[in-house]
Order: structure tokens, then sequence, then C-alpha cells
């Protein structure tokens, strides 16, 4: 085709091109407005919230003449959720929907965070993994409650390593409006070499409520053994009960994942925490019909609980004396579920273990769980 009609052929659109179509100021002015305030409102969200990477340093104190573990070595491990020091005396805004509570009062986080040393020091175990600690967060005014726990337990525990799950400048719910911080802190009697933060899988939620939700995670200690191995301490809060979500199985796996590698190499490792869920059995069953709605039928711990051993067993754990949390719920006079759990490598061995109830039941919403396990010689 000679290039004299080709080009008669596209004259058409080349004038089209020379002259594109506008649209009419005040829509392009409207238009270029909500861009810049989207722009403006994701720079605001961002600077508000956290954004942690899937592996880094936890932080870490520990002094240089903390003894070191010895293999054959009886080790005292406790965890507990204690529930930012706020007691039992509440019904939060998150414990039920007709919850009123927004925050406890001073005096309450007092008497707690002076209950909680009490216990512990009571109890004194060598390794302490605590979930819920508030730090920088509005409802607890502003407390660093790892440090003002480590100020009454500085005697008992030279080394700690703490790591941050749920953290924002401003979270803009009704019931919150203001700062969160909640921390997994592990305090220890012997040395801690070094410790790291594994983001576990977020739970699932629309692009701009997840930036304002927690950020569930594994603190990972490492502690040297004097033959030159290691035990992993893995301390974790997984993610709220859900029956229509699979957020606490997702991170299940993750966990069980790392067991399994740890397990490989041969290398001692305890995992504990409040996991939030229940135990396989028939304790689904024995909740009020109130209670068990939080839950799944069947327990998304099952495969992880087959696979290794764990405190307490599926057996113990349908027993009240191993019931581990105690809801705030007015219609509850005790602890009714077990939520916590400390599983360990099939190379360590059980001794002894308990749920301590006796004096605990009004100082958090869980009860704490402890145990002495027997270190491997090799």
């Amino acid at each position: 085709m000679p290039c004299a009609r080709i080009s008669g052929m596209l004259a058409p659109f080349q004038h089209s091109q020379a002259r594109p179509m506008t649209l009419p100021r005040p829509l392009r002015l409207l238009l270029l407005g909500l861009l810049s305030s989207a722009i403006i409102l994701a720079a605001l969200v961002y600077s508000l919230t956290w954004h942690p990477t899937a592996r880094e340093p936890a932080t870490l104190v520990c002094a240089a003449n903390a003894p070191v573990l010895q293999p054959g070595q009886a080790l005292k491990v406790m965890t507990w959720n204690v529930q930012f020091l706020a007691g039992k005396r509440y019904v939060f805004w998150h414990d039920l929907a007709a919850g009123q509570d927004q925050r406890p009062t001073a005096t309450d986080l007092a008497y707690n965070l002076d209950e909680v040393a009490r216990v512990i020091r009571d109890e004194q175990p060598d390794l302490v993994l605590l979930q819920e600690l508030h730090n920088g967060a509005r409802a607890s005014d502003y407390q660093n409650q790892l440090k003002l726990l480590q100020e009454r337990l500085n005697d008992l525990y030279p080394c700690s390593a703490a790591t941050f799950y749920w953290q924002a400048a401003f979270v803009p719910h009704p019931q919150i409006m203001g700062s969160v911080g909640m921390q997994l802190a592990t305090l220890s009697r012997v040395r801690i070499a070094r410790a790291e933060r594994l983001q576990l899988p977020r739970v699932r939620s629309d692009l701009l409520s997840r930036q304002f939700q927690p950020q569930h995670a594994l603190l990972t200690t490492y502690l040297p053994l004097a033959n030159g191995q290691e035990l992993v301490a893995i301390n974790t809060q997984l993610a709220d009960p859900n029956p229509t979500s699979d957020d606490g199985a997702r991170q299940i796996a993750m966990s069980g994942s790392l067991l399994d590698q740890l397990e490989s190499q041969r290398t001692p490792w305890l995992f504990a925490g409040d996991l939030n869920q229940l135990p396989p059995g028939p304790q689904y069953q024995q909740l009020t019909a109130n209670q068990r709605q939080h839950f799944k039928a069947h327990s998304e711990l099952t495969p992880l609980l087959a696979r290794y051993p764990s405190i307490p067993t599926t057996e113990e754990a349908s027993q009240p004396a191993w019931h581990t949390q105690y809801p705030n719920d007015p219609q509850l006079s005790a602890a009714d579920r077990t939520v916590d759990y400390l599983l360990y490598s099939p190379r360590l061995v059980r001794l002894d273990a308990r749920v301590r109830s006796n004096d605990t039941q009004r100082i958090s919403d869980h009860l704490p769980l402890s145990a002495r396990l027997l270190l491997p010689l090799d």
C-alpha cells in the first residue's frame, strides 16, 4: 500500500492524539484532591503503626557473669499470661460483648504488679515466659511493665529478652483511642546468648484494619550449655480463637515447622505460652454454649500435640486441676479451660509440673503453669 494512502488513513488518529480529551477542571480538582487525601492518609497510617520484618533481633539484656546451663541439669520453667497486670475486677470491652471497662485503675496495676512478683519469687523458676506485658500503652498509664517487674526481681534474673507483638502510636478504635504496646518477655537465671523475634502469619483482615492489629510472634532465646550445645526456649501468644478463621492453624503450623527443624538438628527445645486453643478431647463440650462459640469443635493443636510431649498432656488437660484460663465473665466462678501449654523436645524428661491456682485466681485471667524438666546429658 503506498505510503501516501497509509498517511491518509492515520490522519484522523493523529489528529485525535494531538488533541486529547480533557476532563472538566472541577472534576480534575476533585480527583486530585481525593488522590492527595489518600496519599496523606496512607502516610499517616504508616507513621502511626509498626512494621516488623520476618526475622529480627529481640531486645536482650544479660549480665556477663550469668551462669551457664549444665547438661543433665533440672530446669524449672514457668509460663504466665499476666493480662497487662489488670487483675480480675473488670469485664473489659474485649472480654464480652457487654463489657464496659476500658482500663484498670492505677491501684489495681500496682497491686497486681506486686502479686506477680510475689508468685515468681516464691516459685523461683529458672525461666519465666510472660505474655501480655504492656509497654507504652494508654490503657495501663504508659507503663513499661517489664521494667517495673525487673526492678522487683533483679536479684533473681540477670538476663531477659523481650519483643513487641502489638504496637501502634494511635489506634482509632472507640475503646482505645490511643497508643498500644504489648510484649512477650523471658526472664532467665542463666545466660542467654542471643534472642530473636520471628513473625508469625498475620491475622486475616482488610488492609486498613491489619495495620492496627497485633502481629503475633515467637520470642526465641538461645541458652548455651557448658558442653557447647544450646537450649532453645520459645515464648509466644497465638491469635485469639476464631471458629471461622484459619489464623490459629497457620500460626501453629509455622511453630511446628520450627520445632521439627530443631528436633532434626538434635537441638533441645521448649515451646510455651498462651496458645489460645483448647486441647483435643471433651473440653469443648464441657464449656458453656456462650464460651464454646469462640472455638472450633476440633482442636487445631491436635497435630502438634500428637508429635511432641506437652504439659499438660491431652489426658491431663480434661481435668480441672490443669485448667489455665479464668475468663472475665461474671457467670464463671473458676478457670474452665486449658489454653496455656509447655511443649518440649523428647530429649528432655519431665520431672514434675502443676498449675498454681490456690492464690493466683484474682491476679490475671490466666493461671501460671510451671514444670521441671531434665536436660539431656549430650
